[in-house]
């Protein structure tokens, strides 16, 4: 392995957190890449990453290397993709995550025709509802409905992401159609547990927000089960429109309480701040926006 592979290596290393877990990125021995590390170590003759039988961390000099090595890898990677600079060129393995339901009913379109445009490319999708750490677990990009928060991950917005409260016709002729925010305690809520709120916000004509507890009959982890049951008449939901359009359109869901406004959210690509981002995400997300937008498609039901 020539000098900069063994830079990219010793990045691995330290981002994925342990040896074991850069290996089982690098899909190569554990042993291996103790061993490089050992021989990188040799070569610069210092102690890069001091280890014992439970921890590792970066010695002062593993931080300096670190710190220039990155800067040195992402100019190379810049470097090569300015001398070729051809879209259809774009190749390598894009290792991305997005959200369960976002990713299943609206990202094969989009994956589909990207990797027609770009036959060299591979790709790596990790579809769920789980927090992935990025840099740890050695993705280069996700698709994040939420706010940013932490502070080493650079965002684009991608798309305007509305939330809708709604029930089943059934369900409304059964227990009545609320009016008024008063109404709602006489219903029952189908709840999305990954929330960090039991409390709806919804917002006036006059811009004055309001709170209102749900009385959670049902709570789950996914959007599309609550929306199926919700169809079946077990209670009211808010649920994002990109989830329920489709039912929406079709009647088996009525909006309520439109008279309110929810709060907006984005769906935003997300990647590592320090690092470069290659070619093959830059037109990725370029492409997802463009085809979204601040009105996309599932807005029109």
């Amino acid at each position: 392995m020539g000098q900069l592979e063994d830079m990219a290596m010793f990045i691995r290393i330290v981002e994925a957190g342990s040896i074991t877990k850069a290996a089982e990125q690098l899909n190569i021995a554990k042993s291996a890449v103790s061993r490089r590390l050992k021989d990188l170590e040799a070569r610069l003759g210092t102690q890069l990453i001091s280890r014992t039988t439970r921890h590792s961390h970066l010695t002062q000099a593993g931080e300096q290397y670190y710190q220039q090595v990155n800067s040195i890898l992402n100019a190379v990677d810049a470097l090569n993709e300015t001398t070729n600079d051809t879209p259809t060129r774009i190749g390598g393995t894009l290792k991305m995550t997005a959200p369960l339901s976002f990713g299943l009913m609206h990202l094969t379109d989009v994956i589909d025709e990207y990797a027609n445009q770009h036959p060299n490319l591979k790709f790596e999708l990790d579809f769920s509802d789980r927090h992935v750490d990025l840099i740890e677990e050695g993705y280069e990009l996700a698709i994040r409905i939420r706010e940013l928060r932490d502070s080493s991950y650079q965002a684009k917005p991608l798309a305007r992401i509305r939330c809708v409260i709604c029930a089943s016709p059934d369900y409304l002729k059964k227990m009545g159609t609320p009016d008024t925010l008063e109404d709602l305690e006489e219903h029952e809520f189908l709840q999305y547990s990954l929330g960090q709120t039991n409390n709806i916000e919804l917002i006036d004509a006059q811009g004055k927000k309001h709170y209102h507890a749900m009385n959670a009959k049902i709570k789950a982890t996914n959007g599309e089960f609550l929306t199926d049951l919700a169809v079946k008449g077990h209670g009211i939901t808010v649920i994002p429109t990109f989830i329920a359009y489709k039912k929406l359109a079709r009647g088996e869901l009525v909006p309520i309480l439109q008279q309110y406004q929810l709060p907006i959210l984005n769906a935003y690509a997300v990647y590592p701040k320090n690092r470069f981002l290659s070619q093959r995400c830059r037109y990725l997300i370029d492409f997802i926006a463009e085809r979204f937008g601040d009105h996309p498609y599932w807005d029109d039901f």
